[in-house]
Protein backbone atom coordinates (compact mmCIF):
# COMPACT_ATOMS: atom_id res chain seq x y z
CA UNK A 1 0.00 0.00 0.00
CA UNK A 2 1.27 3.91 -0.94
CA UNK A 3 2.39 5.04 2.47
CA UNK A 4 2.15 8.98 3.16
CA UNK A 5 6.16 9.03 2.08
CA UNK A 6 5.52 7.62 -1.32
CA UNK A 7 2.98 9.68 -1.71
CA UNK A 8 5.26 12.88 -0.66
CA UNK A 9 7.98 11.58 -3.41
CA UNK A 10 5.25 10.51 -6.64
CA UNK A 11 3.32 13.94 -6.14
CA UNK A 12 5.55 16.52 -7.57
CA UNK A 13 6.54 14.54 -11.13
CA UNK A 14 3.04 13.56 -11.05
CA UNK A 15 2.50 17.09 -11.29
CA UNK A 16 5.72 18.48 -12.93
CA UNK A 17 4.86 16.13 -15.93
CA UNK A 18 1.11 17.31 -16.32
CA UNK A 19 2.43 21.14 -16.71
CA UNK A 20 5.24 19.93 -19.02
CA UNK A 21 2.75 18.65 -21.19
CA UNK A 22 0.28 21.38 -20.87
CA UNK A 23 3.02 23.84 -22.00
CA UNK A 24 3.72 21.51 -25.27
CA UNK A 25 -0.16 21.58 -25.86
CA UNK A 26 -0.31 25.80 -25.61
CA UNK A 27 2.82 25.72 -27.73
CA UNK A 28 0.80 23.72 -30.79
CA UNK A 29 -2.99 25.21 -29.65
CA UNK A 30 -1.27 28.73 -30.84
CA UNK A 31 -0.24 27.73 -34.00
CA UNK A 32 -2.78 25.96 -36.43
CA UNK A 33 -1.08 25.28 -39.12
CA UNK A 34 0.81 23.00 -37.34
CA UNK A 35 -1.91 20.74 -35.80
CA UNK A 36 -0.79 17.40 -38.67
CA UNK A 37 -4.34 15.97 -37.87
CA UNK A 38 -4.40 12.34 -38.19
CA UNK A 39 -6.72 9.56 -37.46
CA UNK A 40 -6.66 6.34 -35.28
CA UNK A 41 -7.31 3.00 -35.79
CA UNK A 42 -10.29 3.80 -33.83
CA UNK A 43 -11.34 7.05 -36.33
CA UNK A 44 -10.38 9.52 -33.47
CA UNK A 45 -8.45 11.93 -34.13
CA UNK A 46 -4.62 12.76 -33.21
CA UNK A 47 -2.51 16.05 -33.55
CA UNK A 48 1.09 16.51 -33.00
CA UNK A 49 0.20 17.73 -29.42
CA UNK A 50 -1.00 14.78 -28.35
CA UNK A 51 2.44 13.10 -29.70
CA UNK A 52 4.29 15.98 -27.99
CA UNK A 53 2.83 15.40 -24.56
CA UNK A 54 2.89 11.81 -24.69
CA UNK A 55 6.65 11.98 -25.41
CA UNK A 56 7.42 14.41 -22.48
CA UNK A 57 5.48 12.59 -19.95
CA UNK A 58 6.64 9.36 -21.13
CA UNK A 59 10.57 11.16 -20.51
CA UNK A 60 9.39 12.87 -17.55
CA UNK A 61 7.78 9.69 -15.98
CA UNK A 62 10.24 7.26 -16.83
CA UNK A 63 12.42 8.42 -13.79
CA UNK A 64 9.54 6.91 -11.41
CA UNK A 65 10.61 3.02 -13.23
CA UNK A 66 6.96 3.05 -12.96
CA UNK A 67 5.06 1.48 -16.12
CA UNK A 68 2.76 4.25 -18.06
CA UNK A 69 -0.08 3.16 -19.84
CA UNK A 70 -1.18 5.70 -22.30
CA UNK A 71 -4.03 6.27 -25.09
CA UNK A 72 -0.66 7.08 -26.95
CA UNK A 73 0.41 3.44 -25.99
CA UNK A 74 -2.92 1.70 -26.09
CA UNK A 75 -1.48 -0.98 -28.68
CA UNK A 76 0.61 -2.46 -25.66
CA UNK A 77 -0.66 -6.16 -24.72
CA UNK A 78 -2.70 -7.28 -22.07
CA UNK A 79 -0.06 -9.87 -21.04
CA UNK A 80 2.40 -7.88 -20.63
CA UNK A 81 0.31 -5.76 -18.43
CA UNK A 82 -1.82 -7.77 -16.72
CA UNK A 83 0.33 -8.09 -13.55
CA UNK A 84 1.27 -4.59 -12.95
CA UNK A 85 0.84 -3.94 -9.33
CA UNK A 86 1.80 -0.12 -9.65
CA UNK A 87 1.47 2.08 -13.02
CA UNK A 88 0.83 5.29 -14.53
CA UNK A 89 -2.57 5.74 -16.41
CA UNK A 90 -2.29 8.69 -18.88
CA UNK A 91 -4.15 10.43 -21.45
CA UNK A 92 -1.74 13.02 -23.03
CA UNK A 93 -4.37 15.25 -24.61
CA UNK A 94 -7.98 14.64 -23.46
CA UNK A 95 -10.69 16.42 -25.79
CA UNK A 96 -8.57 16.49 -29.21
CA UNK A 97 -11.67 17.29 -30.72
CA UNK A 98 -12.28 20.21 -28.48
CA UNK A 99 -8.24 21.14 -29.00
CA UNK A 100 -9.36 21.05 -32.91
CA UNK A 101 -12.21 23.05 -32.79
CA UNK A 102 -10.32 25.58 -30.53
CA UNK A 103 -12.61 26.11 -27.72
CA UNK A 104 -10.06 25.63 -24.66
CA UNK A 105 -11.87 22.53 -23.13
CA UNK A 106 -8.75 20.23 -23.27
CA UNK A 107 -6.90 18.64 -20.47
CA UNK A 108 -3.96 16.30 -19.31
CA UNK A 109 -5.21 13.47 -17.59
CA UNK A 110 -2.37 11.18 -15.02
CA UNK A 111 -3.79 8.69 -12.59
CA UNK A 112 -1.48 6.77 -10.43
CA UNK A 113 -2.79 3.14 -10.10
CA UNK A 114 -1.87 0.64 -7.28
CA UNK A 115 -3.54 -2.91 -7.84
CA UNK A 116 -5.88 -1.23 -10.29
CA UNK A 117 -7.03 1.32 -7.92
CA UNK A 118 -6.36 5.35 -8.68
CA UNK A 119 -4.51 6.37 -5.46
CA UNK A 120 -3.02 9.93 -6.90
CA UNK A 121 -4.43 11.95 -9.88
CA UNK A 122 -4.08 15.11 -11.68
CA UNK A 123 -6.05 16.96 -14.06
CA UNK A 124 -4.30 20.03 -15.69
CA UNK A 125 -6.54 22.33 -17.69
CA UNK A 126 -3.53 24.59 -19.48
CA UNK A 127 -5.54 26.96 -21.19
CA UNK A 128 -7.21 28.07 -17.73
CA UNK A 129 -4.38 27.58 -15.86
CA UNK A 130 -6.10 25.11 -13.62
CA UNK A 131 -4.75 21.66 -11.65
CA UNK A 132 -6.91 19.54 -9.91
CA UNK A 133 -5.46 17.21 -7.54
CA UNK A 134 -6.61 14.31 -5.63
CA UNK A 135 -5.33 11.22 -3.47
CA UNK A 136 -6.76 8.63 -2.00
CA UNK A 137 -8.44 9.70 1.72
CA UNK A 138 -6.67 12.61 1.42
CA UNK A 139 -9.03 14.89 -0.37
CA UNK A 140 -9.12 16.65 -3.56
CA UNK A 141 -7.76 20.13 -4.38
CA UNK A 142 -7.45 22.96 -7.05
CA UNK A 143 -4.34 25.16 -7.58
CA UNK A 144 -5.34 28.19 -9.52
CA UNK A 145 -2.56 30.13 -11.59
CA UNK A 146 -0.57 27.28 -12.90
CA UNK A 147 1.35 28.48 -15.56
CA UNK A 148 1.96 25.81 -18.42
CA UNK A 149 5.79 25.57 -18.02
CA UNK A 150 7.99 23.24 -19.83
CA UNK A 151 10.60 23.46 -16.85
CA UNK A 152 8.03 22.89 -14.14
CA UNK A 153 10.23 21.63 -11.44
CA UNK A 154 7.52 21.93 -8.45
CA UNK A 155 8.25 20.76 -4.67
CA UNK A 156 6.07 19.00 -2.33
CA UNK A 157 5.57 22.25 -0.03
CA UNK A 158 5.38 23.96 -3.34
CA UNK A 159 2.43 22.03 -4.58
CA UNK A 160 -0.12 21.83 -1.30
CA UNK A 161 0.69 25.50 -0.23
CA UNK A 162 -2.29 27.71 -1.57
CA UNK A 163 -4.43 25.07 -2.86
CA UNK A 164 -8.12 25.15 -2.11
CA UNK A 165 -10.56 21.84 -1.05
CA UNK A 166 -13.12 20.54 -3.19
CA UNK A 167 -15.85 20.93 -3.51
CA UNK A 168 -16.61 24.39 -3.28
CA UNK A 169 -18.88 25.12 -0.47
CA UNK A 170 -20.18 28.04 -2.36
CA UNK A 171 -22.21 25.50 -4.85
CA UNK A 172 -24.40 23.83 -2.32
CA UNK A 173 -27.29 26.01 -2.71
CA UNK A 174 -27.88 26.22 -6.32
CA UNK A 175 -31.38 26.05 -7.36
CA UNK A 176 -31.41 23.71 -10.50
CA UNK A 177 -29.92 20.67 -11.49
CA UNK A 178 -27.64 21.10 -13.32
CA UNK A 179 -26.75 18.30 -15.78
CA UNK A 180 -23.45 17.82 -17.88
CA UNK A 181 -23.00 16.30 -21.29
CA UNK A 182 -19.71 15.88 -23.85
CA UNK A 183 -20.09 18.88 -26.08
CA UNK A 184 -18.96 16.59 -28.93
CA UNK A 185 -20.08 12.99 -28.19
CA UNK A 186 -23.85 13.49 -27.31
CA UNK A 187 -26.19 10.34 -28.84
CA UNK A 188 -30.05 9.52 -28.72
CA UNK A 189 -29.28 8.04 -25.37
CA UNK A 190 -28.26 10.76 -23.65
CA UNK A 191 -31.48 12.67 -24.93
CA UNK A 192 -33.66 9.97 -23.37
CA UNK A 193 -32.11 9.92 -20.13
CA UNK A 194 -31.90 13.68 -19.85
CA UNK A 195 -35.47 13.93 -20.91
CA UNK A 196 -36.17 11.39 -17.90
CA UNK A 197 -34.78 13.88 -15.54
CA UNK A 198 -36.70 16.31 -16.58
CA UNK A 199 -39.94 14.71 -15.78
CA UNK A 200 -39.08 15.32 -12.41
CA UNK A 201 -36.96 18.28 -13.09
CA UNK A 202 -38.56 20.05 -15.85
CA UNK A 203 -36.04 23.20 -15.32
CA UNK A 204 -32.53 21.63 -15.48
CA UNK A 205 -29.85 23.40 -17.04
CA UNK A 206 -27.45 21.17 -19.47
CA UNK A 207 -24.00 22.22 -19.01
CA UNK A 208 -22.53 21.08 -22.89
CA UNK A 209 -18.40 21.05 -21.79
CA UNK A 210 -15.71 18.90 -23.58
CA UNK A 211 -12.75 16.84 -22.29
CA UNK A 212 -12.52 15.12 -18.48
CA UNK A 213 -13.23 18.91 -17.45
CA UNK A 214 -16.74 17.79 -16.47
CA UNK A 215 -15.24 15.84 -13.71
CA UNK A 216 -13.53 19.04 -12.58
CA UNK A 217 -17.03 20.88 -12.79
CA UNK A 218 -18.59 17.91 -10.89
CA UNK A 219 -15.80 18.00 -7.75
CA UNK A 220 -15.87 21.55 -7.69
CA UNK A 221 -20.10 21.23 -7.43
CA UNK A 222 -20.50 23.72 -10.31
CA UNK A 223 -22.41 21.00 -12.35
CA UNK A 224 -24.22 18.07 -10.46
CA UNK A 225 -24.93 15.23 -12.63
CA UNK A 226 -22.99 14.10 -15.54
CA UNK A 227 -24.13 11.04 -18.33
CA UNK A 228 -22.34 9.42 -20.45
CA UNK A 229 -23.41 7.18 -22.96
CA UNK A 230 -20.61 7.12 -25.68
CA UNK A 231 -17.56 4.84 -25.56
CA UNK A 232 -14.74 6.54 -23.22
CA UNK A 233 -11.25 4.70 -21.97
CA UNK A 234 -10.00 3.68 -18.88
CA UNK A 235 -7.27 6.86 -19.05
CA UNK A 236 -10.23 9.30 -19.66
CA UNK A 237 -12.16 8.57 -16.32
CA UNK A 238 -9.20 7.28 -14.01
CA UNK A 239 -7.62 10.30 -12.25
CA UNK A 240 -11.42 12.36 -13.37
CA UNK A 241 -13.21 9.35 -11.34
CA UNK A 242 -10.58 9.81 -7.99
CA UNK A 243 -11.10 13.77 -8.19
CA UNK A 244 -14.98 13.62 -7.64
CA UNK A 245 -14.55 10.93 -5.41
CA UNK A 246 -12.72 12.81 -3.02
CA UNK A 247 -15.10 15.89 -3.23
CA UNK A 248 -17.85 13.34 -2.41
CA UNK A 249 -19.12 12.56 -5.51
CA UNK A 250 -19.38 9.23 -7.04
CA UNK A 251 -18.92 7.24 -10.55
CA UNK A 252 -21.68 4.55 -11.37
CA UNK A 253 -22.30 2.38 -14.34
CA UNK A 254 -25.20 3.24 -16.05
CA UNK A 255 -25.95 -0.25 -16.18
CA UNK A 256 -26.39 -1.97 -12.57
CA UNK A 257 -24.58 0.78 -10.71
CA UNK A 258 -21.28 -0.50 -10.28
CA UNK A 259 -17.72 0.65 -10.41
CA UNK A 260 -15.77 1.11 -13.46
CA UNK A 261 -12.93 -1.17 -13.64
CA UNK A 262 -9.26 -0.71 -14.45
CA UNK A 263 -6.18 -2.48 -16.53
CA UNK A 264 -9.22 -4.85 -18.02
CA UNK A 265 -8.43 -6.45 -21.19
CA UNK A 266 -10.56 -4.35 -23.13
CA UNK A 267 -9.80 -1.01 -22.38
CA UNK A 268 -13.02 0.71 -22.98
CA UNK A 269 -15.27 2.05 -20.43
CA UNK A 270 -19.43 1.15 -20.10
CA UNK A 271 -21.46 4.01 -20.47
CA UNK A 272 -21.96 5.71 -16.68
CA UNK A 273 -22.95 8.58 -14.68
CA UNK A 274 -21.58 10.92 -11.73
CA UNK A 275 -23.07 12.97 -8.89
CA UNK A 276 -21.33 15.37 -7.43
CA UNK A 277 -21.62 15.86 -3.53
CA UNK A 278 -24.37 17.86 -3.77
CA UNK A 279 -26.52 15.83 -6.36
CA UNK A 280 -30.09 15.25 -4.94
CA UNK A 281 -30.67 12.91 -7.56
Amino acid sequence: MINDKVRMYLLPPLINAAVRAGASIMNVYKNLDDYDISLKDDRTPITVADRLAHKIIREYLGRTRIPILSEEGREMLYDERRNWELYWLVDPLDGTVEFIKGNNEFTVNIALMENNVCMGAVIYVPYFEKLYIAGRDAGSYVKEHIAPDAAAEYTYDQIVTGWTRLPLAGEADYPRLRVAVSRSHQTPETAEHIARLRETHPDLEIVEQGSSYKFCLLAEGRVDYYVRTTHTYEWDTAAGELILAEAGGSTRTLSGGGRLLYNEEDLRNPWFVCRSKYCKI
